[in-house]
């Protein structure tokens, strides 16, 4: 069966589409097969970026290692079960379909609270939840007290992925591997940095993720989004020679892929 690997959070602007696309590559680039989807359904980033990309090699002629983008299928209403909800039997199609083709399929979530969402964390093996550096995205995951260390509580984020993780358990199926992602890392604001940390370490223990790094904000993220490219497509297009920035943004996605230690995959690029 194919590994699935979710990006989500109910924030949005902490660049899940930018992760999603960028481990779509790489693992498509060493050589698996990976299908992709996004359940945005109304803004479709992850969806626009993977179109960017088809429209860009075929233009140039190029032929680069891709994700696969699918469109959620449509189904008949008239078709379902009683009581079936559709967005259920979307999302079940999809899975069953790419399925028997895939190594990985990536899924990258809205950044809000939708059924979509909440279904495709329980179909998660890999959650991958990338956060701002910042404690107004923390409280996404926990509230915490003023003082900035003492966590008061789970909030809305975490107890959907807690309920996920039961009905995994009760299907017997494998707990998820929860990665929090702590991206968009500056290089001002250490004793932030140092208090983010603290506070993700501590909540880590109690109640069951791991965190890795991310990556830093770097306008060239922001510059591949219209060619559909990511940092391991520069050499392929022409880029000669790599400037500091470009070469340390590729260190960052090399250790992302490797905290992911996603089955089979030995990172090579």
């Amino acid at each position: 069966m194919a590994h699935i690997i979710v990006v989500g959070n109910e924030k949005g602007g902490a660049g899940k589409s930018t992760v999603s696309m960028h481990v779509a590559t790489a693992l498509a680039r060493m050589g698996h097969k990976v299908s992709a989807l996004d359940l945005d359904l109304r803004q479709k980033t992850f969806g626009r970026y993977a179109s960017n990309r088809q429209k860009f090699l075929e233009k140039s002629g190029l032929d680069l290692p891709s994700p696969r983008y699918h469109d959620l299928p449509e189904v008949d209403q008239a078709g379902l079960e009683p009581g079936e909800n559709i967005f259920d039997r979307r999302l079940s199609a999809a899975i069953a379909a790419l399925e028997p083709e895939s190594d990985f399929i990536i899924i990258d979530c809205p950044g809000s609270h939708t059924r979509l969402s909440q279904v495709a964390h329980s179909l998660s093996d890999t959650l991958v939840t990338p956060l701002n550096d910042s404690f107004i995205d923390f409280d996404l995951l926990a509230h915490i007290d003023t003082d900035g260390v003492k966590i008061l509580g789970p909030s809305v984020y975490s107890e959907m992925v807690w309920n996920a993780r039961q009905l995994r358990a009760q299907a017997g199926l494998k707990p998820i591997d929860w990665i929090v992602v702590r991206n968009r890392l500056g290089a001002q604001q250490m004793v932030n940095k140092k208090k983010m940390g603290d506070a993700l370490d501590n909540l880590a223990k109690r109640i069951g993720f791991r965190t890795a790094p991310g990556f830093n904000e770097r306008v060239i993220f922001r510059e591949l989004f219209p060619r559909g490219l990511t940092l391991l497509d520069l050499k392929d297009i022409g880029v000669q020679g790599l400037n500091i920035s470009n070469v340390a943004a590729r260190q960052e996605l090399r250790d992302l892929t490797r905290a992911l230690d996603l089955p089979g995959v030995e990172v090579s690029f």
